[in-house]
């Protein structure tokens, strides 16, 4: 056999190889698609849209609000009505924890000289006392981050440190100059107490520093105000964080929020006030929402304002979202629209069980755009439509885990 003869034999079984291979990928991609396994699933008729977040919200300033500020209560925590959220710092306040730190360093070392005389006259018991319980002070200070406790932890420091001196002060002939420095320093700290300005909660709610501007503009008191037009020339961003302010903060109703959204949807159209839906909001997270108003837009527009009572602490950092309206979700056997066969207007899945076909009767109980939630008819259903106890003792029923085909010829099963 010459090369010639060679080459064209090796090249005719190369090519009846990769025609297998081909017709076998052929077959393992046409094959998925052609059988649905049934499973238990759920079903949803669902939209993504555009979402105003509304808030009854207070918004707190003082008038020191151009010296900075400082948070007492942090971004998402509750504060109980009366209670400090935030301070304004004082005029000079750099300066006069400047000239108290110096002074401690002053007291310190006037301590630290009368050591000497504390052992001779059997007081250093008692300061040593006292300082072990300054030193564990100041390692719970360093520990927290707490404003609250930071202050109590400070005026339980300077209580001791003002103990200590004046144990050492009445034992020392130095003590008068000690006392000095002691009252110097009761003086800077009351200057920088009275020129701070506290700033205290109107009511209980969630504090947050994420200020706007549209605290007044988007309110829960008049849904009417509210169109496509009028949110739209609010010129936000979809999914913007607000920015932190540093000269006010807002006291939030964490009992109800709103959020104002426009669709499209028929189901919009037909929605009445006080249905109940669920959203996906950002986080991922589903929560439970009722329809408080509804006006139409236009002929294919519906505003809805739909009230939240959870997950509010979630949205404070937002004005404008993405998220999803879902409208219904309900379980069942979940089987896809296109394996849905119609016939004598009766629905029917066709089984594939060992190669056999069967024509399964079905009701489709719930349905959005690609998948169904279907059922059995029971007996009774059954002679409603016409059904012989002949046909009605040899009607097959659908299980999980059986698999269907998917759109099928009604006519080719028997």
């Amino acid at each position: 056999m010459n090369k010639k003869k060679k080459l064209i034999i090796v090249s005719i079984i190369a090519i009846l190889i990769i025609s297998y291979l081909v017709y076998t990928i052929y077959l393992l991609i046409k094959e998925p698609s052609d059988i649905f396994t049934v499973e238990e699933g759920n079903v949803y008729q669902e939209e993504t849209d555009i979402g105003y977040i509304i808030r009854d919200e207070q918004v707190v300033k003082g008038e020191n609000y151009k010296n900075g500020m400082q948070q007492i209560k942090s971004e998402g925590q509750k504060a109980a009505k009366g209670e400090s959220i935030f301070r304004y710092y004082s005029q000079n306040e750099d300066s006069l924890k400047e000239q108290i730190a110096a002074l401690d360093e002053q007291i310190q070392e006037a301590m630290t000289n009368q050591d000497t005389i504390l052992k001779l006259s059997g007081f250093d018991s008692d300061v040593k006392l006292i300082e072990n319980q300054i030193d564990e002070l100041v390692e719970l200070l360093n520990k927290t981050t707490d404003l609250t406790k930071l202050a109590e932890y400070k005026k339980e420091i300077s209580e001791l440190v003002e103990k200590k001196a004046n144990i050492i002060g009445e034992k020392s002939n130095s003590g008068s100059y000690l006392k000095q420095l002691q009252d110097q320093r009761s003086s800077l700290e009351n200057q920088l107490n009275s020129g701070a300005e506290y700033i205290n909660a109107p009511e209980s709610g969630i504090v947050s520093y994420k200020v706007d501007g549209l605290e007044e503009t988007l309110t829960p008191d008049n849904f009417s105000t509210l169109s496509k037009e009028f949110l739209e020339n609010l010129n936000l961003k979809t999914g913007q964080i607000i920015a932190t302010s540093d000269e006010a903060g807002k006291i939030i109703n964490n009992f109800e929020a709103y959020i104002a959204t426009i669709s499209k949807s028929e189901e919009a159209k037909n929605a009445k006030i006080g249905d109940s839906v669920d959203i996906r909001i950002p986080n991922n997270k589903e929560i439970e929402a009722e329809i408080a108003y509804i006006s139409q837009e236009n002929e294919e527009e519906t505003l809805l304002v739909l009230k939240i009572d959870e997950q509010i602490e979630a949205l404070t950092s937002y004005r404008k979202i993405s998220f999803d309206l879902i409208w219904w979700s309900h379980s069942g056997l979940k089987v896809p629209n296109q394996a849905i066969a119609e016939q004598d207007g009766l629905k029917y899945l066709v089984r594939s069980r060992a190669g056999y076909l069967s024509k399964i009767l079905v009701k489709v109980e719930y349905q959005n755009d690609k998948y169904s939630i279907v059922s059995s008819y029971d007996t009774e259903e059954l002679r409603e439509l016409g059904f012989t106890e002949s046909q009605i003792s040899s009607t097959k029923t659908l299980a999980v885990y059986d698999e269907i085909i998917l759109n099928p010829d009604l006519n080719k099963v028997e």
